[in-house]
């Protein structure tokens, strides 16, 4: 049993989740703004479409991995704890990164030859993969300090935050990189981190106590995961779809800051990119005013369907503008399809087994991108590409194409629309869809969380109250 102190007070536990929300946007900033950095860095120092495909492929194969331990880290231990430890081990970790970079020779660096770009590389990705703990506990924070119809709003919350980090990441990184350098990136992103640390410290978060029927959660548990999943009907069919949907985009991943960065500076593409994020805040906001309707899942389908809609078009001809209200469109979708299937797992699924459901769903999902992103790295770079842009390719492709330096990538992205669009309308065809739905519907079994009464005793000083009692 986790034993803490619990806040029966709407009010200040709005107030609890609005420091949390805040505080898990400031490590975000500092992470997206270094990840986002080092990605602009790579291509511009290599030119390398595999490169950039291979760090966007380990980072979410890292997400695979650690999906479940994370999860079950959440689960085993109070959200505060799991909090401070991931922001003390991404500024550590960073730290570490900026002195490979301050020891190492520029030229050396970048040689993809040799180790080093490797291991600066690799290193800023453990610490990106240990503030993604943050976001898993920020999930299971929705369930414990929001009241149950309110928890789509709350979601929209959280992706009209992770809109303006987007927004403001996207900005600097690119300015920061074309007129600083590597190097006052990460110094300004372990500066961020430290700062998200000492707020943290301050924050209490109230939560409920927690009775583990099945024991306390083990530091790695894919059964318990595995069974939480499967006790809900349909809930399965849903992440086999998000894992669709993830390898599909796993190549917008790996090729969409080489397609902007063909057609401008990178002080313009970081510009034109986080001006374009102002599209997770709108849709986030529109979450957050008007919720998603009485069933989450048909608007996740329906999100879909734009997603793909948008991105076969704004390719279609090799043109800023068309990039930016594409990337725009995009973004505004995005907010739709993570909210309402965060609202899903939070409405059947049980609290004290969020984290692991949480870590394994996400584990799950985006396995599937790091393979579509190895995979088209070097199939765009050794052969789409190449063939787009030969006189067969043009003459093949151009009616559809047009003309430009970037239509083997802009080939890429039309297949693979396509197939998303066909992945998501048969998905409102499935049993799954129907099951799921009725299960939602069904009501919420975590109904009472956000709204337990006071009297359950404080947590201890040293915040060790985990396990059972």
């Amino acid at each position: 049993m986790l034993g803490c102190f619990v806040l029966s007070d709407p009010a200040h536990r709005m107030r609890a989740f609005h420091h949390v929300l805040g505080n898990t946007a400031a490590a975000m900033l500092g992470t997206s703004f270094l990840w986002f950095g080092i990605t602009f860095w790579a291509y511009l120092e290599t030119r390398s479409v595999l490169a950039t495909s291979f760090l966007g492929g380990a980072y979410m194969l890292g997400m695979a991995i650690l999906g479940v331990p994370f999860g079950g880290l959440v689960d085993r231990f109070r959200k505060h704890v799991v909090m401070v430890w991931s922001a003390i081990g991404t500024a550590v970790v960073f730290v570490l990164a900026g002195a490979v970079y301050l020891l190492t020779p520029a030229a050396t660096l970048v040689d993809l030859g040799r180790p080093w770009f490797w291991l600066f590389t690799g290193l800023v990705l453990a610490g990106a993969l240990l503030a993604m703990i943050r976001g898993l506990a920020l999930s299971t924070c929705v369930t414990i300090l929001v009241e149950s119809d309110r928890r789509a709003n709350a979601n929209g919350m959280v992706g009209a935050v992770n809109g303006m980090t987007m927004l403001v990441t996207g900005v600097l990184s690119g300015l920061a990189i074309g007129q600083l350098g590597m190097g006052w990136v990460t110094v300004i992103a372990i500066g961020v981190i430290v700062a998200s640390l000492v707020h943290l410290l301050l924050i209490r978060i109230p939560e409920p106590t927690i009775v583990h029927a099945d024991g306390a959660p083990k530091p790695v548990d894919f059964s318990a995961a595995w069974l939480a999943i499967i006790a809900v009907p349909g809930l399965i069919g849903l992440i086999l779809f998000s894992t669709l949907n993830n390898f599909l985009g796993g190549v917008f991943m790996g090729l969409l800051d080489p397609y902007g960065l063909e057609l401008m500076s990178v002080e313009a593409w970081g510009i034109l990119f986080g001006l374009s994020s102002i599209g997770f805040i709108v849709g986030g906001a529109l979450i957050a005013k008007w919720g998603l309707g009485a069933n989450p899942l048909r608007t996740l389908l329906i999100a879909a369907v734009a997603m793909w809609v948008v991105s076969l078009g704004f390719t279609l001809r090799e043109s800023v503008v068309a990039l930016a209200i594409g990337v725009f469109a995009y973004m505004v979708i995005i907010p739709f399809m993570e909210a309402a299937e965060q609202t899903l797992l939070q409405r059947v699924v049980p609290l004290e087994k969020q984290g692991r459901v949480f870590g394994f769903a996400q584990a799950v999902e985006v396995s599937a991108a790091p393979l579509s992103a190895f995979v088209i790295g070097p199939l765009a770079e050794f052969w789409l590409i190449p063939y787009a842009e030969s006189p067969q390719g043009r003459s093949d492709w151009g009616w559809l194409l047009g003309d430009g330096d970037a239509r083997g990538i802009a080939l890429v992205f039309v297949l693979v629309s396509v197939a998303g669009l066909l992945v998501t309308g048969a998905a409102f065809l499935t049993r799954t869809y129907r099951v799921l739905t009725a299960s939602y519907a069904a009501g919420d079994v975590n109904a009472g969380v956000a709204e337990e009464p006071d009297g359950i005793p404080g947590p201890d000083p040293l915040g060790k109250g985990h396990g059972e009692h």
